[in-house]
């Protein structure tokens, strides 16, 4: 990669930065109902629609893993998979009361990882990420599972369903783009990369806001 996409990369990166800073919500925080508890299966399932959508800290990594799943040929959307079955899994331990430690700590430092990942655009160890993209979908999942907390379990299916859906229709997307901009013959060689730039911005970003949040606590 020549110098100047480099800087431009990191140019974009700060700038992105720069920008979420003042804007990035903590990952327990995001809820599509304005705050109120869904009632029913309809508006559980748009509930599970819309939190990973809205959340921009798991859109990105949800983008990232289908990013990552087409650079790393031989998992394929496997990968995307078992992250989002980790989401329902990371769901499940909070609703039973199960708490993990510093989930937005974690949550934000997967998605700069994920970034970096794609930055280098290098092959990485497939069982190591596939493990990583496994545990941070728990920690995701259990960041999800905040906004229903005493739905009754129709409206939780229709919830765990919903997030489950959209996760797969949006890391699929990212896969099969990032699939057929490999075979186009005007491929860009900086396309993962320039995606992990921004990618990472968005994750420095939120843990920069989770870091400031614990050592001056509002």
């Amino acid at each position: 990669m020549n110098k100047k996409a480099i800087a431009f990369g990191l140019a974009a990166t700060v700038f992105l930065s720069i920008n979420l800073l003042f804007n990035a919500a903590p990952a327990l925080a995001h809820h599509a109902m304005g705050g109120n508890l869904p009632n029913n299966f309809g508006e559980g399932f748009i509930s599970g629609l819309a939190h990973p959508v809205i959340g921009i800290d798991h859109l990105v990594f949800v983008i990232a893993i289908g990013l990552l799943a087409a650079l790393s040929k031989k998992v394929g959307i496997v990968m995307p998979a078992i992250f989002v079955t980790a989401t329902a899994v990371g769901a499940g331990i909070h609703l039973q009361g199960i708490n993990l430690p510093a989930p937005e700590l974690i949550i934000s430092t997967s998605v700069l990882a994920m970034g970096i990942f794609l930055a280098r655009e290098s092959q990485a160890n497939l069982s190591l990420l596939t493990g990583l993209a496994a545990l941070a979908g728990i920690f995701h999942g259990y960041a999800y599972a905040e906004s229903v907390f005493g739905v009754e379990m129709t409206t939780l299916g229709a919830y765990l369903l919903g997030f489950s859906l959209i996760q797969l229709i949006i890391s699929a997307i990212a896969f099969y783009t990032a699939q057929a901009l490999n075979r186009s013959a005007v491929k860009s060689p900086l396309s993962f990369r320039f995606a992990g730039f921004a990618i990472c911005g968005v994750g420095f970003t939120f843990l920069a806001n989770v870091v400031l949040g614990l050592l001056f606590p509002v």
